[in-house]
């Protein structure tokens, strides 16, 4: 979803420059919520205000929740077949890659991060290695790395 989003607020629409996105993106993962859902009420707030907000709360919600529903119960009757668990790997794979091209594209932006391109990918690569090698909990490592990084970034920041 993050992928769609990016290539049509982005590259399609014009709506948001890279580092606007990479900006209300990580205003967003902070936020309560799947950061796709705060990403868009952040942009319907902006150019349409409390209402635009509402709008893109409702719009990010209410077909997803219709084809989750029915795609569960598709599920429920047919979990065991092994067509079904093929493509839910496949899915698993195909996501993964959405993922990692959205990071390649906005890599760019991190030249203009406070931390710096070589800094910032230290932390990416300290953290990636900290959650799949050692298996170490995300949420741990987030809190570990994260204020680290931070107080890094703002003693770098000009005064």
């Amino acid at each position: 979803m993050l992928a769609v989003a990016q290539r049509e607020l982005v590259e399609r629409k014009r709506w948001l420059t890279r580092e606007q996105f990479v900006e209300l993106l990580s205003v967003a993962q902070v936020l309560p919520g799947p950061n796709i859902v705060n990403l868009s009420m952040m942009i319907g707030d902006r150019w349409f205000g409390v209402r635009g907000a509402m709008s893109a709360l409702a719009g990010m919600l209410t077909l997803p929740l219709v084809i989750v529903l029915v795609l569960a119960s598709l599920y429920g009757r047919y979990d065991n077949h092994p067509v079904v668990s093929g493509a839910l790997r496949g899915m698993g794979v195909a996501a993964a890659g959405l993922v990692f091209t959205t990071a390649l594209k906005l890599l760019p932006t991190l030249r203009d991060n406070a931390l710096g391109l070589l800094t910032s990918l230290g932390f990416a690569a300290a953290t990636a290695l900290a959650v799949t090698l050692l298996n170490w909990p995300l949420l741990g490592v987030v809190a570990g790395l994260g204020p680290l990084a931070i107080a890094l970034a703002w003693r770098r920041l000009p005064p």
